[in-house]
């Protein structure tokens, strides 16, 4: 099985954070690969890893950033496959906001699917679900996740 899913970030004091989305894929058995990108202290890495990343068999790209968050929408910009972004709470963010908005507030065009503040691990389960559109296999597994998530409330509810 190839590498299906990027998952990179802009520095590695996110990998506390992104490693919920690297936990969804083991659970799935989704190949992924994890690295640290900077949109700012690494252009041309940033540019080559977007550029290349279709071309070495990824589907979807997971990129996770704080501060002035521009990695997903950049990457975005360059590759034809989905990104979908992380806004992290940094060490020199504005309680988040700054990084949602940057990811959130693309300009038309190039779209970034954005989940919540350090939500790596709702971004693994849309990848999962955008690789399942061509696997079905891949369906089975999120529609059983699905089900077991619908249990538990039920359990919740019923101990009530």
């Amino acid at each position: 099985m190839s590498v299906q899913v990027g998952i990179i970030m802009g520095s590695k004091s996110d990998l506390h954070i992104m490693q919920d989305a690297a936990d969804i894929f083991k659970e799935f058995g989704v190949e992924f690969e994890m690295t640290v990108v900077s949109a700012h202290r690494t252009p041309e890495r940033m540019f080559d890893y977007a550029k290349n990343a279709a071309s070495r068999g990824l589907k979807v790209i997971i990129a996770g950033a704080g501060g002035a968050a521009h990695l997903p929408g950049m990457v975005a910009s360059i590759t034809v496959l989905p990104v979908i972004g992380v806004p992290v709470k940094s060490s020199n963010s504005i309680d988040g906001w700054d990084s949602i908005l940057s990811i959130l507030q693309m300009p038309n065009g190039i779209p970034v699917a954005t989940v919540a503040l350090n939500a790596a691990k709702n971004a693994g389960l849309l990848a999962v679900q955008i690789l399942s559109t061509a696997d079905i296999s891949l369906a089975d597994k999120m529609q059983t996740y699905k089900n077991d998530l619908r249990k538990k409330v039920e359990e919740s509810a019923a101990d009530m």
